[in-house]
């Protein structure tokens, strides 16, 4: 695994993207879903960076 604060984050991302598709699916308008829909793009698409740098990290710490 990566840095733990990098770990961290991706647990946070995650956990927030799973929120906001929970909040999405009980919004009553659909502006109100819109905009939690794209609250849960956004942190799904940071933890995917975040699995990005992990794997960089593991990398680096591989090499001698």
């Amino acid at each position: 695994m990566g840095d733990p604060e990098t770990e961290e984050l991706r647990v946070e991302q995650l956990a927030r993207a799973r929120r906001e598709r929970a909040h999405a699916r009980a919004a009553e308008e659909p502006a109100e879903q819109r905009a939690h829909e794209r609250r849960a793009d956004k942190a799904a698409y940071l933890k995917e960076k975040l699995d990005e740098r992990a794997e960089a990290e593991d990398r680096v710490q591989q090499d001698p």
